[in-house]
């Protein structure tokens, strides 16, 4: 595997919805006024469509057998080779077969060959992971590319799970290289981990768990109390990002990833006569401006206080990253884990994802699907964000605006079905249920997702980076306090949520530790005792993760 100092910049395709500035709410909108046209007269009476004219259209939307016919290049990628210019590099990810009958290391070897034949000699930045090539090559190069595979005449095996009739040699599908996009104080009270750790010592003790992310400050007093970057022997913070260190891991510019990981474990506590813990909440003032409150904490702590994290750096210093740097990722901690032979780690939390199109292909079997399913198998369980594309704006017949929330909006990696994929809440769900952002279920096959729902609504956690320099320059201050005190921050969205769960779940296995290794008993679990928050399941899955109840189930 290709260190990621020495690999070069794939570019990634598919750029994921562009993020709200951090930290700053929406400015107020009127809402939309009914009847009214854009201009504010009332709207004329709907044209009646003719013959010739739809009554409203659906923009390139295939029809008959193109619907579903099978295809080496996949609908995105045909999408994002149709809008490239003839000599722009296309960013990859070459699935290769696995029924071909000819070795992996042979069929990879191959591959590599054929793409520097299409490539006509250009060096296509191509390298392996696992059984996935990446490389970077123009729409031309790529039809060649297919073209050639398809030449060496392999007839491609049927199966029950996918009828394949596209000629096709080593080359099962290939695929964009999607662009991927990040999606405490009283949550704990909310999830009942407080109760557990009281009444069960379910503090994580013995549990690692794999945080891939934008990287962990290490220097943040939370994670120094229970030392909850010491790992066991052999397990090392690794980079897949292009351009950076093994050390970037350890490091988080953003803050993203620290306040994930603050989440699930570590935590403080004030000495008596010590100063109190300061952080930084947002609010809107009556004008609509954006406000930053100091508040002081006692104490704080992950759901499982005493877990040990495993960070993992697989997005840039924007939030952002690559589909090729995610499946290395997986890739290594399948390694870690000698592919299920030995479990090192027992617990994943991507708190990240990209929007998947059901029109693209078979939900849930994408690559990045695919891999987080072959983890789940080998014992591992991984907890995945639903997204954050739970609303938006459509327009009617007569051309009018509504907002409104919207189904069949999990992100992938959650539409993977082995995943524990989590949806957001408040802090006080009962009263306020599902948030408008989180996106809701069901997957675009029909299974039921997301699966629980946990706080994601303006939680506190360690502060580092970029999020907590903007609290800090924004905080008011009274006399006598400084900005600097200010060591957590305030977050939103379902990436919040999620390592709520990894928590609990974490939590859960350091008490019931015959559940290690079984991730599916273990998803069941925390499925079958979630709390209902009396919304759809579309909206709220199971309900909400509840530790006291998932613990003495058991």
């Amino acid at each position: 595997m290709a260190s990621a100092e020495d690999r070069r910049h794939l570019p990634k395709e598919f750029r994921a919805v562009e993020p709200e500035a951090d930290l700053e709410p929406d400015p107020a909108k009127p809402m939309p006024r009914g009847e009214e046209s854009p201009s504010g007269e009332p709207a004329p009476p709907p044209t009646a469509p003719t013959a010739t004219t739809p009554a409203f259209a659906l923009p390139d939307m295939p029809t008959t057998v193109s619907l579903v016919t099978d295809s080496v290049i996949t609908r995105p990628l045909a999408e994002r080779m149709a809008s490239a210019s003839e000599s722009e590099p296309i960013g990859i990810v070459i699935e290769l077969r696995t029924d071909s009958g000819i070795p992996l290391d042979d069929a990879v070897a191959e591959l590599l060959g054929l793409v520097s034949i299409a490539a006509g000699g250009r060096d296509a930045s191509a390298w392996r992971t696992g059984s996935y090539v990446m490389a970077a090559l123009t729409p031309a190069e790529i039809h060649a590319l297919v073209r050639i595979d398809a030449d060496k005449g392999s007839t491609p095996r049927s199966s029950r799970q996918e009828a394949k009739s596209a000629p096709r040699s080593f080359i099962n599908r290939v695929w964009p290289n999607f662009e991927v996009r990040a999606t405490i104080h009283r949550s704990v009270i909310t999830t009942k981990a407080d109760a557990a750790v009281r009444s069960f010592d379910a503090t994580g003790d013995g549990i690692v768990w794999a945080v891939l992310d934008t990287g962990i400050d290490a220097r943040h007093a939370h994670f120094r109390t229970y030392e909850t970057l010491s790992l066991p022997e052999g397990l090392t913070a690794r980079s897949f990002v292009p351009g950076t260190t093994d050390e970037s891991a350890l490091q988080d510019p953003n803050g993203h990833g620290t306040h994930v990981a603050g989440i699930i474990a570590g935590g403080q506590t004030a000495s008596p006569r010590g100063k109190r813990i300061a952080a930084a909440t947002w609010y809107r003032t009556a004008e609509g401006d954006t406000g930053v409150e100091r508040v002081t904490l006692d104490r704080i702590s992950g759901m499982a206080p005493q877990a040990k994290i495993l960070p993992i750096k697989v997005l840039r210093d924007d939030r952002t990253g690559d589909l090729a740097s995610l499946l290395e990722a997986l890739e290594y901690l399948q390694e870690l884990n000698r592919w299920g032979r030995e479990l090192n780690v027992h617990g994943v939390n991507l708190s990240l994802g990209y929007p998947f199109d059901p029109s693209w292909f078979a939900t849930g079997l994408s690559p990045v699907c695919r891999e987080v399913d072959r983890l789940v198998a080998n014992g591992v369980c991984v907890v995945v964000s639903a997204g954050n594309t739970g609303y938006g704006a459509a327009r009617d017949t007569a051309g009018r605006e509504m907002r409104l929330g919207f189904g069949m909006t999990i992100n992938d990696p959650g539409n993977a079905a082995r995943a524990i994929t989590v949806g957001s809440t408040s802090l006080k769900p009962y009263s306020t249920g599902v948030s408008y952002f989180s996106s809701k279920g069901p997957t675009g096959d029909g299974r039921l997702k997301p699966d629980l729902v946990a706080p994601g609504e303006r939680v506190v956690s360690a502060g580092a980076g970029e999020l907590l320099t903007k609290a800090r320059a924004n905080v008011r201050l009274k006399a006598g306090e400084k900005a600097s005190d200010i060591t957590y921050v305030e977050d939103s969205g379902t990436s919040m949520s999620a390592p709520h769960v990894s928590g609990v779940a974490a939590a859960f296995l350091s008490v019931h530790r015959e559940f290690i290794g079984k991730p599916d008993e273990l998803k069941r679990v925390l499925m079958d005792t979630a709390s209902d928050l009396g919304r759809e399941r579309t909206f709220q899955g199971h309900g909400l993760v509840d530790a006291m109840r998932a613990i003495q189930s058991v």
